[in-house]
């Protein structure tokens, strides 16, 4: 699989661009017309041929963007990347999962060899050949956890397993939508989801954790989450806020099919081996307005969730300041035909 790389921003002028192809396979999150926030979990051991499902870590054009983009992230901010001291085991854990899944995946593009303890890494995109020796952190230009996930697109949580709870207490995460791995590092599973409205009361995060302590090794599930976010832009983290709260502000009818985008994630969980613990990845996808528009099909769908979306989730969400500017635009393309159930494009 040879993937061509863009060369864009997601930030300052946010030249980021999807092409037909990437839009075509954009993990539309909206099976029927209304929302809930729900569990909505399945197996993610593949999918369907080119799919963001297709493979365990999914590498698509943005790759080299994203991985420069975080790099100015971390340059700003270092503590977006953050490991307790006993989560080493599990950082090579994480690791070795990235590289055998990458190297297996994407041979085009990344190269492991093992001879015992001696590893060589091959990253083709980046321009790294990197020799260490698997354990040994003084082998490598920086932690194991970060070395990998600084290759990797999409955010990270190392979840440690213990007292019949999950705890938050590594991450790398830099293109998250409105929270702060800063601030929720040693977090109980239900403490980290404190702020979701709803889930609590209707059990959602009982039943996902008592799932999720049962995660089998080489049984990894996935799922989808949703919000929107005004210009392509992948750190929305509280910390920077006053670069990015005020966009809210700047959208007009005519700007929406541009401006606003549709931020999904891909999340995805998997059993660690060493250390017993879970692999967190969190996969965001940005698709315009005007990008979703093209499918007939999508565009009334998003009319009608964000229409009916409850008062309270949109606030979480984030969308009230400019949701009625979004559905005027969109209910110029919904004609109220019924829209079959499903997330595929036409």
């Amino acid at each position: 699989m040879n993937i061509r790389f863009r060369d864009e921003t997601f930030r300052g002028d946010y030249s980021y661009r999807n092409s037909d192809a990437t839009v075509r396979r954009f993990p539309f999150p909206f099976g029927l017309d209304e929302y809930m926030y729900s569990v909505n979990i399945e197996r993610h051991n593949g999918g369907p041929a080119g799919s963001v499902y297709e493979f365990a870590f999914d590498i698509d054009e943005h790759y080299v963007a994203e991985c420069r983009d975080r790099a100015i992230t971390l340059e700003r901010d270092p503590g977006r990347c953050v490991s307790l001291p006993h989560m080493i085991d599990a950082e090579w854990d994480v690791l070795e999962l990235i590289m055998t899944s990458l190297a297996h995946d994407y041979p085009d593009h990344f190269g492991l060899q093992c001879d015992g303890a001696r590893w060589t890494w091959t990253n083709r995109p980046l321009g790294i050949e990197q020799a260490f020796v698997f354990g040994d952190a003084a082998t490598l230009p920086c932690p194991p956890f970060e070395y990998i996930t600084r290759q990797t697109q999409g955010d990270f949580v190392i979840m440690d397993q213990r007292d019949g709870d999950l705890w938050a207490d590594a991450g790398m995460i830099t293109s998250q939508a409105d929270w702060s791995m800063s601030f929720d590092t040693g977090m109980s599973f239900k403490e980290w989801h404190g702020p979701v409205p709803r889930a609590h009361e209707i059990g959602v995060f009982d039943r996902a954790l008592k799932y999720l302590l049962m995660l089998q090794l080489g049984q990894p599930v996935r799922r989808l989450n949703w919000t929107m976010t005004v210009n392509p832009r992948l750190d929305t983290a509280p910390e920077t806020y006053p670069e990015w709260g005020p966009d809210r502000a700047s959208v007009r009818l005519d700007n929406v099919p541009d401006k606003v985008h549709l931020r999904v994630e891909l999340q995805a969980l998997f059993r660690l081996p060493r250390s017993n613990g879970v692999l967190f990845s969190i996969r965001c996808y940005l698709a315009s307005v005007g990008d979703l528009a093209r499918y007939p099909r999508w565009a009334k769908r998003l009319h009608r969730v964000l229409r009916d979306l409850p008062q309270d989730l949109a606030e979480y969400k984030g969308l009230v300041r400019y949701r009625p500017t979004v559905l005027e635009w969109l209910s110029r393309l919904d004609d109220g035909a019924p829209v079959a159930p499903g997330t595929h494009p036409e």
